[in-house]
């Protein structure tokens, strides 16, 4: 019988090491266009048995919903460190293209993402969640400096970045879904004090 280990108890710096690992080896596979990696092949790209992977991750859609939640976990995180190093504004523009970044590691990993959207993992709309009050910090903060009006929400701004990010994954698109985020960043600017 298995046993899996408890997210609640800290990990050993070798299973943490494992572990950190396995996601990397799953990443660089998803994100390399290999929706089909094994997970004996992710084990072996990390360096570890099968059987460790599988202590850590209970079947593969675990670990891809481990790996997504992850690259949340890092974009969600750097509002507070853009705001320590920019101006509000500057801050926010960057979170933009770091969304539509975030948008390209999707669609890298658009085929093996499918299985967990198919199923009622929460991990989706948890996403949903952070990012738009990621920007909703952003933009208060934004807006407080008066450089980006006020009348625009997290959610309201994260749903029109989904409409730019959704676009069909064409050759160029990236480029073409980064000038469109300029041109909505252009527009949050529109009607502040500091436009006229």
């Amino acid at each position: 019988m298995e046993v899996f280990l408890s997210a609640s108890r800290p990990l050993r710096a070798d299973a943490r090491r494992n572990r950190e690992a396995l996601l990397s080896a799953a990443r660089q596979a998803f994100l390399g266009g290999d929706a089909d990696a094994h997970v004996e092949d992710i084990a072996r790209s990390a360096g570890v048995a099968v059987g460790t992977l599988y202590r850590h991750f209970a079947t593969r859609d675990a670990l891809i919903e481990e790996v997504y939640r992850k690259e949340v976990d890092d974009l969600c995180s750097a509002p507070g460190v853009l705001l320590d190093q920019h101006a509000p504004e500057e801050a926010l523009r960057r979170f933009l293209l770091l969304l539509v970044d975030h948008a390209a590691v999707g669609k890298g990993m658009s085929g093996v993402l499918e299985s967990i959207m198919a199923t009622d993992s929460p991990v989706f709309d948890d996403a949903r969640t952070r990012m738009a009050g990621a920007l909703s910090l952003l933009l208060e903060a934004s807006s407080a400096a008066g450089t980006v009006r006020d009348d625009v929400t997290g959610p309201t701004l994260l749903r029109a970045l989904g409409g730019v990010c959704g676009m069909r994954a064409t050759e160029g698109w990236l480029a073409e879904a980064r000038q469109i985020t300029a041109l909505l960043f252009d527009g949050l600017r529109h009607g502040t004090p500091q436009a006229h």
